[in-house]
């Protein structure tokens, strides 16, 4: 049997940029996109003898935003891949869309032609607020395109929101879960806004008092947990939660350590022992794919020590969490130090031991920042006997931090091996 392998397309091209975004998305580039079509296919099939090596079991349309990029586009990206790659029959195949960019028509081409799961950009039901982060669409937009997806035969939908707006209250942020929920979505992604230099918000709000401070954030992080279980959400990773067996199987590669591999500017793959992206410049990745020039940003071997970092750093973000026997035999690696910090953890209510394997608990992710630092600590030293790095944990505890978003994350485990 061939090794599975997910495939994520990134899709740059935006109606317009909100006002929050720093993925690596453009507007008022429609000129370019079927240069960057032509270019996106003939990568793929460049790369076929690659994929063709397992069996793609997941295949994920990011962006930007997939869905203003056009159903027949998209449709014909993922022909290409089933004509060049193993795609399973059972493949989990996600597009990301915003409501103002799909159509029933779309929707239902989509569907017919194999895509089986949505990720639908909600944020919010407030419509002040949507304006405010520079939405294109309304909650009755959104509800409609919701809808529509229904109609189009779609039954695996998920909704991301987000929450520590500007001016945004906890009795704002439970109106938007409430109304959320009488949608009854498969998946949820709640994200705390960040204000990232560079964008827009960050100039107009960095330091301004409208925003939610961390306490405020933090609770507005619990009541999203308690809320979303009593309503039967299972809480899979810090950010996500999911109705029974609708987690995001081509997310969880990422957190399982898991073969991926990312077509498009900026896109990430980790194959085997290599980890690589592309340039993060949607001519010059056009320019070196058509010229058969390198487009390659980063490349690197991961080594043993470096997979344990990410073990951790990455097995501690979900529910499901790390085991002694995952560890030994992923990382080789001595597992006492993290038992002992575990343990001093569980003592604390932030950690707990569910069927051999430990995860963090509610309180434990809203500090899991700190907490996966001082595992990672323990790791690269051993810790001695006694636990003064507990004090520090303390502290974190009393002024929270959310933690880390993806793309931080990933953005700090690049940063790390590029500077070893």
């Amino acid at each position: 049997m061939k090794p599975r392998l997910g495939i994520y397309i990134h899709i740059p091209f935006c109606a317009s940029k909100c006002s929050y975004c720093d993925f690596y998305s453009l507007a008022g580039c429609d000129d370019l996109m079927p240069e960057y079509h032509k270019a996106l296919i003939a990568h793929m099939e460049e790369s076929a003898y690659a994929i063709k090596n397992y069996e793609v079991d997941t295949i994920y349309f990011g962006g930007g935003t997939p869905s203003y990029y056009g159903a027949e586009n998209l449709i014909a990206l993922l022909d290409t891949l089933k004509a060049n790659g193993n795609v399973r029959m059972d493949a989990e195949i996600t597009v990301e869309c915003n409501p103002d960019s799909v159509d029933l028509a779309d929707l239902k081409l989509l569907r017919q032609e194999g895509v089986n799961r949505l990720s639908i950009g909600l944020q919010s039901t407030d419509n002040d607020l949507l304006k405010l982060i520079g939405r294109r669409h309304n909650f009755q937009q959104a509800v409609r395109a919701f809808e529509d997806a229904r109609r189009a035969g779609f039954d695996n939908l998920s909704l991301d929101l987000m929450y520590g707006l500007p001016s945004q209250t906890k009795s704002d942020w439970a109106d938007t879960l409430a109304k959320t929920v009488e949608l009854h979505p498969e998946h949820l992604s709640c994200y705390g806004l960040k204000l990232e230099p560079g964008t827009q918000m960050y100039a107009d709000y960095n330091g301004s008092p409208i925003l939610p401070d961390e306490d405020e954030q933090a609770d507005m992080y619990s009541y999203c947990a308690e809320m979303l279980d009593r309503y039967g959400y299972r809480q899979y990773e810090i950010s996500n939660f999911c109705a029974p067996g609708f987690e995001s199987r081509h997310n969880l590669k990422y957190w399982n350590l898991d073969d991926y591999m990312g077509f498009g500017p900026g896109a990430a793959s980790c194959v085997g022992k290599l980890r690589y992206s592309f340039i993060k410049d949607l001519k010059k990745y056009i320019y070196g794919v058509t010229r058969k020039i390198s487009i390659v940003d980063e490349y690197q071997q991961v080594d043993p020590l470096e997979r344990a970092v990410e073990y951790i750093m990455l097995g501690m973000r979900t529910s499901q969490g790390i085991s002694e026997e995952d560890y030994r035999i992923r990382c080789q690696c001595d597992w006492r130090p993290i038992s002992r910090v575990l343990r001093a953890f569980a003592e604390k209510g932030w950690a707990e031991q569910t069927d051999g394997r430990w995860h963090f608990t509610v309180p434990g992710f809203l500090i899991s920042n700190t907490l996966i630092s001082i595992m990672l600590e323990a790791q690269a030293e051993g810790l001695a006997e006694g636990t003064p790095w507990l004090e520090r944990a303390d502290r974190q505890e009393k002024k929270i931090s959310l933690p880390k978003g993806e793309d931080e994350l990933f953005a700090e485990l690049y940063e790390q091996k590029t500077k070893s």
